[in-house]
């Protein structure tokens, strides 16, 4: 997961230098891609309005920060406060980064004279693709950690979250509103928030312990052989 990291956090501030710089070569790619999804969108309305659906309400990130605040919700109700308030910051900072990066680099979207749909504030990097990454990530994390070796929907569940961080990404560089190194950047910068969140909870379980961390009452006994691995701290 370290190395996850650092190559997910390089890769993206090797994306943002070429993208703050004007690098010809990424920016001609964009504009190809771009130019001929958007000559697409035009020409099918009905695909159009499917993936104005999916972008604007499945995958929106309201949608996706929902999912995240149910998971905290569930989490500090299993009294796994550690694991929820890591789940909840790792969001919020997530939020604060995008938006930070924003406002930073200040690039435009794509302008159209026939556009299919619209959106605001700057484009790098992608909102949609960054909290779908983050959100989805974080989910399969704790349900590894809880049900992964005992659940068979786990693997229905890894393909959905796949699905939607692709689709979403789709979605806005169809519907015109994005350029593709804006989803890029957005997947690559959620995916090195998740590494680095679950590699400090990894950090903060062996240093401080599970005691104490709303796991049960002190004289509780120990849970039975069958049911190891099904608490946060368990599995690594």
């Amino acid at each position: 997961m370290r190395s996850s990291a650092v190559v997910s956090g390089v890769l993206f501030l090797v994306l943002l230098v070429l993208v703050a710089v004007g690098w010809s070569p990424l920016l001609s790619l964009d504009r190809s891609v771009a130019e001929a999804l958007h000559r697409d969108a035009v020409a099918r309305p009905g695909v159009t309005g499917f993936n104005r659906f999916l972008s604007d309400w499945v995958w929106d990130p309201w949608t996706m920060r929902a999912l995240a605040a149910v998971t905290v919700g569930l989490l500090w109700w299993r009294r796994e406060r550690r694991a929820a308030l890591w789940v909840a910051g790792t969001s919020l900072v997530s939020v604060g980064l995008q938006q930070g990066l924003k406002s930073l680099v200040g690039r435009e979207r794509p302008q159209w004279p026939d556009p299919v749909d619209s959106a605001q504030f700057a484009a790098f990097p992608s909102g949609h693709a960054m909290t779908a990454m983050v959100t989805c990530g974080l989910i399969l994390w704790v349900l590894a950690l809880h049900w992964r070796e005992e659940w068979r929907g786990w693997g229905v569940l890894a393909c959905a979250a796949v699905v939607s961080v692709l689709g979403v990404g789709w979605t806005r560089v169809y519907l015109g509103v994005h350029w593709a190194s804006d989803v890029l950047g957005g997947w690559l910068l959620g995916w090195c928030c998740v590494a680095v969140a679950v590699l400090t909870y990894r950090w903060s379980e062996r240093n401080g312990g599970t005691g104490g961390e709303g796991r049960g009452r002190p004289d509780e006994t120990s849970p039975a052989p069958g049911a190891a691995g099904r608490r946060m701290g368990d599995t690594r």
